[in-house]
């Protein structure tokens, strides 16, 4: 994956998200709108075939960064519950 900032102010963020599928930008937007300083949160894909994914945030307060790394920390955490849930489940 590479990551590359689109638009970036003191309360928007874009990021493109190179060699990703638009299903992981929507995993992030989900995650994000759980965070009560986000007031807006997308997954932007112009095309399917000829544009990267894109992740769209906005923060009422603190910083759109901020937002982005306590969405995709809780994420990690998530997948990590899953897989040792898994694991247990499958022994």
């Amino acid at each position: 994956m590479e990551l590359s900032i689109v638009k970036e102010d003191d309360k928007k963020l874009i990021i493109e998200t190179k060699g990703e599928t638009i299903a992981f930008a929507h995993l992030i937007k989900d995650e994000l709108w759980k965070d009560n300083n986000v007031k807006e949160a997308a997954a932007i894909q112009e095309h399917p075939y000829l544009s990267q994914p894109k992740i769209f945030v906005i923060t009422s307060k603190g910083s759109p960064k901020v937002a982005l790394e306590k969405a995709s920390d809780s994420i990690v955490k998530q997948a990590k519950e899953f897989g040792d849930k898994f694991k247990a489940a499958s022994k």
